[in-house]
């Protein structure tokens, strides 16, 4: 038995999994022949971080609560904006076509995975003073960060022929709107 009922979770889960939607969005209208299978990586890995992430924020509780929070947003923007910026500055210079540019390079897999996942470590912290069915929150939570990351990735397809060149900048400003956000919900 729980205080926290399914469609609590899932309401969590739907607004943890925004950032995961805005990413792959992005990441899909600034790269040209990107696969379904190439990209599927990027499912795979949010859905697992953001469960994984959960799960380790109820498992450490109050302990920490303060330790984090201090600095969690501050990690978010960091890497966010690290990506961002790379992805404006390429975008006004030529590149070869090479694999070196290559978006399911485990290092920005990784970085995108925990700039996107924090918000659920925070959220696991939550969970950790309620009486939550952790299991049955973390799966939720993964399989609907899978879900709406998938939904990104259609929709850059589509936007993502319409806007061209630039598409790439545009990808940047995104990223680095996401972290601004992460960083002012915080300071207000």
């Amino acid at each position: 038995m729980s205080d926290v009922g399914f469609i609590t979770i899932l309401i969590t889960a739907v607004g943890l999994s925004a950032d995961c939607f805005a990413v792959a969005l992005s990441l899909i209208i600034s790269q040209r022949g990107i696969t379904l299978s190439q990209f599927t990586r990027f499912p795979l890995a949010f859905g697992l971080f953001q469960a994984i992430m959960l799960v380790i924020g109820w498992l450490v509780g109050r302990s920490v609560v303060q330790f984090i929070s201090a600095y969690d947003h501050w990690l978010a923007f960091g890497l966010l904006a690290v990506i961002g910026g790379r992805m404006i500055w390429e975008s006004f210079h030529e590149k070869e076509e090479s694999n070196d540019k290559d978006i399911n390079r485990w290092f920005t897999l990784l970085a995108l995975s925990v700039a996107t996942s924090i918000d659920s470590l925070a959220a696991g912290l939550s969970y950790a003073f309620l009486r939550v069915d952790i299991i049955l929150a973390g799966i939720t939570t993964g399989l609907t960060t899978f879900i709406i990351t998938f939904i990104g990735y259609y929709i850059g397809k589509k936007v993502g022929a319409l806007v061209g060149k630039r598409a790439e900048m545009a990808g940047g400003v995104i990223l680095i709107l996401i972290g601004l956000r992460i960083i002012l919900e915080h300071v207000f």
